[in-house]
Order: structure tokens, then C-alpha cells, then sequence
């Protein structure tokens, strides 16, 4: 089988807003979601930069057993899911008469491991770690919750790939759509904000330490990088097939068309050219487009000074010559992690259907190879039917998904 799969719901809970109409906004103004967290500095973090979200207040909205086993990300994650599963006009009953899955990127939960330890070193009673523990800390917990919230039936796990992890999850629907196994899928990326899921970055000196203009201090591209500013949230997108899509009235938002993957091979945390440009390449070839077809690129580039250096090789090999825009949505929200994936599909969605590319804010001195590129520093008015968004994560996991806007056969 070869079926169509189109996205019919978006949610998002982001540190650029709490929904797609305030992100839309942020994207356009080309806003920045970054500021200090004070914790990080009586922790004695090198850099307390971060993205800054608000957590969400579920009583009243949750019971409390389904609240108990819900961490950070978790809450992020069912706010996102809500509004993803409304605008795909799919209630209550819809999801019970119907299988949908549900596949989320996630790679860790690092609170509720750190507070079970503490307890238990601390009491040692293992029966004071409370009954919701084991469900916040694993890596699965947010498939794992909402699919007992939500009463999912479909396909149901999680998919830890490092920053790449939310793209993944999109791409893996997307095959499991485009072959028959499934007809709807919740696909999402979901990343805790707090410290302690942090301290480990801070401590190899991989955030940006420009502290004294928070908004400033992600320059993605720009020869003047510093590193990356963590950041987080949920976003989620509905995936089905189209036909049935189209049969139930659904509101059909744009069209999955290429899903492209590879393993650098290389190191461990430092990103090379070869494997970004797999990658872009099995994307394009799945979705049957040449590279001067895409009119817009979302690109990875997190303002690590390498990163961003082989991203922009990788980028020009294909867009150098087609002079296609490109931008990083990081340079205002931060590295949103295990979200990043999904979360960018949102926000190229949003262009999109507003017909704006977003920009690559603190773009100020190109490098010898983002030179290269067409890099957009200042919102643009522009038509966009299809797009590249790249995702890559450690240990050299790579993934790149291509969408456009729906064309009917």
C-alpha cells in the first residue's frame, strides 16, 4: 500500500505561547521565548539561560490518579494533544469507535527519577516513592499516560532519538499510515524546561553563556554562535490517511510527503556533513521533489559553532544553488530537545497558511559557509507550498520530513 497521509490537527504548548494563534503571533513578530531561570543560578549553573514556560494547572481538568502519574513534559503534552485533537474535530466518541494511535519523541524525565532517589536515600523506605513515580520517570510516560487518559487503542510507544526524537515520531506515523496499518495517529514531541534535566548539558559548556541579553543570546547560523539555549514544551499533530480523512469531513491542514533518516556513524556528539545530507536527500527522493522545489527550509541549526557549520554544508549541497529560504524557529524558542521535530512542523504549518516565512532572529555576520545560504533575518511575506523541516541528535541520529500544502487528485 501507498496511501496518502495528511495532517488534520495541530497543538501546540510552546514558550513562544500557550496555542497556535499566540505561537502564529510570536512567529511573526519574530519573538523570543528565551529568558533567565534563577534556579539555575543558586545551582551554580555556567549558563541559567532557557527557554521560559509556565506549567499548566490540571485540577479541575485531570482527576488526580491521572494527574499523579504525569510529569513536567507530560502536562505539556496532554495541553497540546487537547487542542491538536479539537481542531481535528475528533471528541470523545470519535476516539472511542475509532483505533488511533499515538507515538510521541521523549527522551527523558529526569525530575521524578531524581526526587525517588533522593527519597530513598533520604528514608530509606521505598514505599514512601509513591505510586505515580514509576509512570512520570520512565521515558515512555507521556504515550503511556495519554493513552489511558484519552482511551487510545491504535499503536502506542514512544520514540527516544535524541533531539530528533519529535521528527521521528512524525515520520514513523507517517509509515505506519502511508502502509495500512493504522488510519490516525497522535504524533508528537514532548521536553521538561526544569534545571536538573539540564545539569548535564551545563556542565560539558553547551549552552550560550551571553546572559546579558537573554533574547539575544541564540544566534543560530551567525558567526558570533555561542551555543545552544535549552528550551521545551509539547507539540502534537494528527496524522491520517486521506481518504478516510476526507470521508468523515475532516479539516485537511497540509500533506506529509517525504520522511528521510541516517546515522552519521561518526561521533558521538559531534554532528558531520555526510549524514545530514542522507538524510535530506531520502527525504526528497520519497517525496519525488527536486530541491528547487522546496520554498522554504526549517533548518536544524541549534547556534553550536559546528553544528551549525556542517548543517550549512549539508543545506548548500542542495539549496545554495535555488537560493531557497532558510531559517532557524531555535533562534527564538531555544533547542527545544525531544519537542524540536514536532514542534518546528508546527511552526512551518503556521507559515504556511499565513503565508510568512518566520525568521532567523540574531542573524547578524554570516560564516563562510551560512553565507552561502539564503538565510531570512526579518519576517518575509511570502506564498509557501512545501517544506523541509531537519531534525538531527546525538549519537548522529538524523531525520528530515517534507510537507505541503494539500493537492487534490
Amino acid at each position: 500500500m501507498n496511501r496518502r497521509v495528511v495532517i488534520t490537527g495541530m497543538g501546540i504548548y510552546s514558550v513562544l505561547g500557550k496555542n497556535l494563534e499566540q505561537v502564529n503571533e510570536s512567529l511573526k513578530q519574530g519573538k523570543s521565548g528565551i529568558g533567565i531561570d534563577k534556579d539555575r543560578i543558586d545551582l551554580g549553573f555556567i549558563s541559567p539561560l532557557t527557554g521560559i514556560l509556565e506549567r499548566p494547572d490540571l485540577k479541575g481538568i485531570l482527576s488526580r490518579r491521572q494527574r499523579v502519574g504525569l510529569p513536567e513534559q507530560g502536562e505539556y503534552a496532554y495541553m497540546s494533544t487537547i487542542e491538536a485533537l479539537k481542531n481535528a474535530q475528533m471528541d470523545e466518541q470519535f476516539l472511542d469507535n475509532n483505533e488511533v494511535g499515538i507515538l510521541f519523541g521523549n527522551d527523558s524525565s529526569a525530575v521524578p527519577v531524581i526526587e525517588a532517589v533522593d527519597k530513598i536515600r533520604e528514608k530509606r523506605d521505598t514505599m514512601l516513592v509513591g505510586s505515580g513515580s514509576i509512570f512520570q520517570s520512565m521515558n515512555s510516560t507521556v504515550t503511556m499516560n495519554l493513552s489511558v487518559i484519552l482511551k487510545l487503542r491504535g499503536i502506542n510507544f514512544t520514540i527516544s532519538g535524541a533531539c530528533a526524537s519529535g521528527s521521528h515520531a512524525i515520520g514513523m506515523g507517517y509509515l505506519l499510515i502511508k502502509q495500512g496499518l493504522q488510519n490516525a495517529v497522535i504524533c508528537g514531541g514532548a521536553q521538561e524546561v526544569n534545571a536538573y534535566s539540564m545539569g548535564s548539558f551545563d556542565g560539558i559548556r553547551a549552552f550560550s553563556t551571553r546572559i546579558d541579553e537573554p533574547a539575544k543570546a541564540c544566534r543560530p547560523f551567525d558567526k558570533d554562535r555561542d551555543g545552544i539555549v535549552p528550551s521545551g514544551g509539547a507539540a502534537s499533530v494528527i496524522l491520517e490517511d486521506y481518504e478516510n480523512a476526507v470521508k468523515r469531513g475532516a479539516p485537511i491542514l497540509g500533506e506529509l510527503i517525504g520522511y528521510g533518516f541516517s546515522s552519521n556513524g561518526d561521533h558521538i556528539s559531534v554532528p558531520n556533513v555526510d549524514g545530514p545530507k542522507r538524510s535530506i536527500e531520502r527525504a526528497l527522493m520519497d517525496a519525488g521533489l527536486q530541491s528547487k522545489e522546496i520554498d522554504y527550509v526549517n533548518a536544524h541549526a541549534t547556534a553550536t559553532p559546528v553544528g551549525d557549520l556542517n548543517e550549512a554544508q549539508a543545506l548548500a549541497h542542495f539549496f545554495e544553488a535555488t537560493n531557497t529560504p532558510v531559517s532557524s524557529t531555535k533562534s527564538m524558542t531555544g533547542h527545544e530537545m525531544w519537542m524540536g521535530g514536532a514542534s518546528e512542523i508546527i511552526y512551518s504549518m503556521l507559515m504556511a497558511q499565513n503565508s510568512f516565512i518566520a525568521p532567523n532572529i540574531n542573524f547578524e555576520n554570516p560564516d563562510e559557509y551560512s553565507a552561502k545560504l539564503n538565510i531570512i533575518n526579518k519576517t518575509q511575506e511570502k506564498e509557501i507550498n512545501t517544506v523541509l523541516s531537519n531534525s538531527f541528535g546525538f549519537g548522529g541520529t538524523n531525520s528530515t520530513l517534507i510537507f505541503k500544502k494539500l493537492q487534490k487528485v
